[in-house]
């Protein structure tokens, strides 16, 4: 007799997704198999994450949906599921993030979170996430989801230099890391500036640090260490840390001037030879 796994669906959102896939599959009168054929998977596949051994994809999530005519059940839900997947000190932060209407942020050593491409967050990941990294990849992708709202949060950018020299996964992973912040420029709700080298000691030389803006929430200021991250609403540290930025904008390359060194340096570290779209922003 084959022992079905009985899941919590209140110990966690992974949970709660694995025992409602099955119970609305068995609603449907299908087997696993059979749900598997539907949404181009293996039966085993299903069975997995109906007993949390894999964490679903949002595509696998969107075509449960349309298979089990579940009204978008499934799409609603993974979103919770990945973020669940997030270190545990790291989700107040992504949740926060999440509903922000403006984010302002420096990175001084990586390219921010939300403006990484898959391949960018796959390597910096690989270091240390081991058999968990698809998991941690989708859940950085799914972060990025915000930007695709109809109104997406206003998201101000001030890179260190150094993050453009930093090659992380290769040649061919940065020149589509450059590439993709070029896109960048050009859209209303979002500017990246580049810190310059020549720019000397300045007011982030303690780390990355991001302040988030609502609309009906206090501000808040994040910045973490190796294995925590600390958000606080304090109204002194708010002040000291968005004058401190402001100092960063003033002292960083503009807008256009950055785009022509994102161009510059994608071309001539990584080998990319840039076109006239990226150079048309000077």
């Amino acid at each position: 007799m084959v022992h079905i796994r009985q899941l919590d669906p209140g110990a966690s959102p992974l949970d709660y997704f694995g025992y409602e896939l099955r119970r609305k599959r068995e609603e449907a009168g299908l087997t696993q198999k059979e749900l598997g054929g539907a949404i181009f998977c293996t039966g085993s596949l299903v069975g997995q994450i109906e007993t949390t051994l894999k964490v679903p994809t949002r595509e696998f999530a969107e075509r449960v949906d349309a298979a089990l005519m579940t009204d978008g059940c499934f799409s609603r839900l993974v979103g919770l599921v990945l973020r669940s997947q997030l270190p545990h000190w790291f989700q107040p932060y992504a949740e926060m993030e999440a509903k922000a209407a403006y984010i302002s942020t420096y990175q001084c050593q990586l390219v921010y979170g939300l403006l990484q491409t898959e391949a960018y967050a796959r390597a910096v990941l690989s270091v240390e996430q081991g058999d968990q990294l698809d998991d941690m990849v989708a859940a950085r992708v799914e972060r990025q989801r915000v930007l695709r709202r109809e109104q997406p949060p206003v998201v101000w950018t001030v890179l260190d230099e150094a993050v453009l020299y930093r090659e992380i996964g290769g040649h061919e992973v940065m020149r589509e890391q450059l590439a993709h912040l070029l896109k960048s420029f050009g859209k209303p709700w979002m500017e990246l500036q580049v810190l310059p080298f020549v720019t000397g000691q300045h007011t982030g030389m303690m780390g990355s640090f991001t302040v988030l803006r609502f609309d009906d929430h206090p501000d808040l200021h994040y910045s973490e260490s190796y294995d925590s991250g600390h958000m606080t609403a304090n109204p002194d540290v708010i002040r000291e840390r968005s004058v401190g930025y402001a100092r960063l904008q003033a002292e960083a390359l503009s807008p256009r001037e950055s785009a022509v060194l994102i161009a510059r340096v994608m071309e001539e570290r990584y080998g990319e030879q840039v076109g006239s779209e990226p150079r048309s922003v000077a």
